[in-house]
Parts: structure tokens; C-alpha cells; sequence
């Protein structure tokens, strides 16, 4: 399948929005609307398949598993985190070539400790600086198609570092390799600002719903200096609201009519989802064997 070119895009300054795509459904319904990147975030792929915080719980397999079934049913170039690695030098070696295999064209990998957690949560810590340099050296060699598959460093160091250091490691691992830096929790326009003036590589803006950072547009991030955004819990938060308004509907009054409920249409659905490939399918080998369609 033929995706679009996420080195591509940022080498021709044209704008990355990606929106996190946190199940199957999401992932065709970006299809549908016409994203042409789409992000597939940890917090949001553990919470979806697991039910379970993004506190380093989840392993390397499961999520291989997961970002693998998102590349199967995507049109869209995916952006995947890969937390820390999900280990030491080997296990960044391995976590690269597997996300590559699977699909995946940027890779992000952060500073935290292990095990790690939301960076918009509390209690985030961070390794030395160095031991994150040879991360990315090892993420950036493990690459068998650099010219397609980007490594992103995200540092989460702010909490416990501030904003002068935090974009001292960016420059750090953009001096390793990495090929768009991201300064996770952002707590102003002004500290986005400075982040983007001080470091020379492309720069990745999380707009993550309910978190530290200002909710910008598109092009206003554009203008600040950022080369793309991921909007990782916009998708995940609307279906999870629209869920429990439906549910509680449900409890109410009994039923699943009510004007106050909006239901995407069934046709619609198996559209997207694929029952026409299905139909096609059956219609022509039924032809075949010279038995009547359906239809």
C-alpha cells in the first residue's frame, strides 16, 4: 500500500496534522475524511485494546501487535510511539526494525525512566541525557529505510528539569540523528515559541485534549515554527463522550431512539468498513459456480 511520504512533507515545509487514531474504526474514518498521516499514541492504543493506563504496562509484543493491525486497515502514514524503546540499546535496535516492518513511518521514542508514563501526568522522570543520545544513534542505524522511516526524539524533561534543559537535550538528540524533536508538555505559547526559535531540526507539536499545553490550529502552529502536530486524544475523547451519552440514553428511556442521539447510519458503516468488497466478492464467485446472487 501506498502511503504518503512523512520525510517527504517536512523536507517541503507542507504542514503534518496528525489525528491519534486509537482503534480500527478511527483508523477508517480518517480513511474516510482524507488524512493523509494519522497518529497511533500509546496512552490511547493500550487504553482502547486494554482498558489500561499508559504507565508502562503494555510490552513491545502487544503493541507491535496492535500498530501492525493499525497499518493493515490505514491508508494513512502512521507516526507511532514507541515509548522508551521499550528497553536498553538492543531492545531500541529491535523496537525500530519491527515498527518499520510493520508500517510505520516515524517512530518516537522518549527520555523517560521505566517504567514510563503519560507525559501530561505527574511524577515523570527522565534518563541522563546521554543515555538517550545513544538511543537515538541506535534508533537511526537501525533503519533500513532511512529515507522513509523518520526517528522523533521526545524529551520529557521540563517536569523535572525545566524548559532551558529540556530543549538542551532536544538539541542533544538532534545532534544524534533524530530526524523532528518534540518537547512533550509545552506549557505556553511562549515556551512553544522558544522551543521552536531554539532548535534548528523540525519541530513536532503535541495538541493533546486536557493536557498542559495550549490547544493551537493548525496554522498557527505553522507560523510559531512547528513542522507537524499530532492531536493524539481529540478522536479518543469525542467517541468516548459520545459512548457514554449513548449508554446513558440506553439506561434512561429504554431504547436507542432519541432525538437527542445521533447515530452514524448503518449503510454508511458498512460502507467504510468494507461490506462492499465483501458483496463483490460473493456476487462474482457465486457467477462462477452458477449459483444465484443474493441480489
Amino acid at each position: 500500500m501506498t502511503t504518503a511520504s512523512l520525510r517527504s512533507a517536512i523536507e517541503k515545509k507542507r504542514f503534518v496534522t496528525a489525528p491519534g487514531v486509537h482503534d480500527m474504526i478511527a483508523a477508517k474514518l480518517a480513511d474516510l475524511v482524507g488524512f493523509d498521516f494519522v497518529y497511533a499514541s500509546g496512552f490511547w492504543q493500550v487504553a482502547s485494546a486494554y482498558g489500561l493506563p499508559d504507565v508502562g504496562i503494555a510490552t513491545y509484543t502487544e503493541m507491535l501487535a496492535r500498530i501492525s493491525l493499525l497499518a493493515k486497515n490505514s491508508k494513512a502514514a502512521i507516526i507511532a510511539d514507541a515509548d522508551t524503546g521499550y528497553g536498553g540499546l538492543l531492545n531500541v535496535h529491535h523496537t525500530v526494525q519491527g515498527y518499520e516492518a510493520a508500517g510505520v513511518r516515524g517512530i518516537q521514542i522518549e527520555d523517560q525512566t521505566f517504567p514510563k508514563k503519560c507525559g501530561h501526568t505527574p511524577n515523570v522522570r527522565v534518563v541522563p541525557c546521554d543515555e538517550m543520545v545513544e538511543k537515538i544513534q541506535v534508533a537511526c542505524a537501525a533503519r533500513t529505510d532511512p529515507a522513509e522511516t523518520l526517528i522523533i526524539a521526545r524529551t520529557d524533561a521540563i517536569q523535572t528539569e525545566g524548559l532551558s534543559k529540556a530543549i538542551g537535550r532536544a538539541q542533544a538528540y538532534a545532534d544524534a540523528g533524530a530526524d523532528i524533536l518534540f518537547v512533550e508538555a509545552l506549557e505556553s505559547e511562549e515556551d512553544m515559541r522558544t522551543a521552536c526559535s531554539e532548535i534548528a531540526k523540525p519541530m513536532l507539536a503535541n495538541m493533546a485534549d486536557g493536557g498542559r499545553t495550549p490547544i493551537l490550529p493548525a496554522a498557527q502552529l505553522e507560523e510559531i515554527g512547528f513542522s507537524a502536530a499530532i492531536f493524539p486524544a481529540m478522536v479518543a475523547l469525542a467517541a468516548s463522550a459520545a459512548m457514554k451519552q449513548a449508554l446513558t440514553t440506553l439506561k434512561s428511556t429504554g431504547t436507542s431512539q432519541s432525538d437527542s442521539l445521533e447515530l452514524l447510519d448503518f449503510n454508511e458503516f458498512q460502507q467504510f468498513i468494507g461490506f462492499p468488497d465483501v458483496w463483490a466478492l460473493e456476487e462474482k464467485w457465486a457467477a462462477v459456480h452458477g449459483e444465484p446472487s443474493d441480489g
